[in-house]
């Protein structure tokens, strides 16, 4: 069964920054502001009619045509799939005209969707006024190129969009070079010629170095500009290396001082800094929108029981996520493969809760392999309860009974979760009495800062407190240890 299926892409309501403090905007939302102050303006396209005229132009998303190829799996999913390819679109800034899906084995190795049915799409993008067709799944070169020479428009794939997305959003200097690096890995096997200047004209005795007029400039350029990308490659990496030295200084510096590191992870546009939002009262960026968060935000809260820990807003993952990304963006996932406690977050509402886990969990483990670290606590919460029905919520409470249910956006539940944290923070903790003399002033201020003093006495040789503290700072003060 090879047929083509229209299917219908609900509609996103619009983007919304959770609001913390009523009196001054808080950095999200004035990153949200500057987020939203340059648009893309559709109908006002420069783009040519011969698409092979141009190649590696800047990625330019106006009127759209989605297209995917269903190989596994139920309807539900392919149109889910489909669905978030959707959502991909209008985040990169395009409008989504039509949105098609065809039933095969496995994609066509020449065009993807095959030619009888390039040839059919050719007549949607015709039809529909289309600039861009934009592909569910990772085309190889001679797939994109072929399928462009059919439909005449520029071919997307879902890689090159999530790349798109990444490097719009990124703001720091560290994701900008992640984001730069991933897309020059992909562009790499990608380049080709076009024109005169690329031209091959060697023919007959080229192979022998044939002459003037013999010598073809065509492969010389290309190697060229491979060269100088390899060359931008390395020195990005280098780049990289130095970022995540400061990183791992900085993460060493926390645990120096006890401070548990609860790391946010999740499926993008799950609500993870929406949450970070409600458990620390801090005003990291939040939008509806996939990838909202590129870049890694540290945040400290104090518990109810006086502990103090870090949460960490980390970038979301999506399924297919680019290898590229992911070689890219490691020195940022050791922020959550390092973390002392994984929130792992998850969409409620979502259909397939489960694959968003599955699909966390995936690019998690492969970071986890690759540096040979354990695999750090997990805590699953459920979040956006408050869009789900009452029978959606026995069908979770069922499927992860261990896990903790919130609404960011409301704050329903937010009293288990922080109980919860709690709970695995004291796990490591032991009670001491420690007497400490009036020259250690240090040790006072250090457990005011990292534990939880519970009575103080003063006495001749100086100060005798007892203390609830982490057994790895315990440790530090044996010798006080009475």
């Amino acid at each position: 069964m090879t047929d083509m299926t229209r299917i219908d892409i609900p509609e996103r309501p619009d983007s919304a920054a959770a609001t913390i403090l009523d009196t001054l905007p808080t950095t999200g939302e004035l990153a949200l502001d500057d987020r939203a102050s340059l648009r893309r303006v559709a109908g006002l396209s420069t783009e040519l009619e011969d698409v092979t005229e141009v190649e590696n132009r800047q990625l330019r998303l106006e009127r759209v045509v989605l297209v995917g190829v269903w190989t596994t799996g139920t309807v539900a999913a392919a149109q889910a799939s489909m669905a978030e390819l959707a959502a991909l679109a209008e985040t990169a800034g395009s409008q989504v005209l039509e949105a098609l899906i065809q039933r095969r084995a496995k994609p066509d190795p020449a065009t993807y969707l095959g030619s009888g049915k390039a040839l059919e799409l050719r007549e949607v993008v015709l039809a529909t006024g289309a600039d861009t067709v934009i592909c569910d799944g990772e085309l190889t070169p001679s797939q994109l190129n072929a399928l462009e020479k059919v439909v005449k428009v520029k071919v997307v794939d879902r890689t090159w969009l999530i790349l798109d997305i990444f490097a719009q959003h990124a703001t720091s200097r560290e994701g900008k070079a992640q984001v730069s690096l991933a897309q020059m890995d992909y562009m790499l096997p990608r380049l080709r010629g076009w024109g005169e200047s690329m031209s091959r004209q060697a023919g007959g005795r080229a192979g022998s170095n044939g002459g003037v007029g013999l010598r073809g400039p065509g492969e010389t350029k290309i190697e060229t500009d491979r060269r100088r990308i390899r060359e931008r490659m390395a020195k990005l990496r280098k780049e990289i290396r130095g970022m995540k030295t400061a990183r791992t200084v900085k993460r060493a510096a926390r645990r120096r001082g006890g401070v548990p590191a609860l790391t946010v992870v999740g499926y993008t546009n799950a609500g993870k800094s929406s949450l970070v939002n409600a458990m620390t009262g801090s005003g990291v960026l939040v939008q509806d929108a996939l990838f909202a968060t590129l870049d890694p935000t540290t945040r400290r809260a104090e518990l109810a029981d006086g502990h103090e820990v870090v949460f960490t807003d980390t970038v979301g993952f999506v399924r297919h996520l680019p290898t590229q990304l992911v070689e890219a963006f490691r020195s940022t996932l050791e922020e959550a493969v390092e973390a002392d406690l994984l929130i792992h977050v998850v969409d409620g509402a979502d259909a397939f809760p489960d694959l968003q886990i599955s699909t966390v969990r995936s690019v998690l483990r492969d970071v986890l392999d690759e540096d040979r670290l354990p695999a750090p606590p997990e805590l699953l919460v459920i979040n956006k309860v408050d869009a789900i029905d009452d029978v959606r919520m026995t069908m979770l409470r069922a499927e992860f009974p261990d896990a903790v249910f919130v609404s960011a956006r409301t704050g329903e539940g937010l009293t288990e979760l922080f109980a919860a944290v709690t709970e695995f923070v004291q796990r490591d903790d032991v009670e001491v009495d420690l007497q400490i003399p009036f020259s250690r002033g240090e040790v006072i201020s250090r457990l005011h800062q990292h534990a939880h003093i519970v009575s103080t006495d003063h006495n001749e040789e100086g100060t005798r407190v007892h203390v609830r503290m982490p057994s790895s700072l315990a440790g530090e003060y044996a010798e006080l240890v009475v």
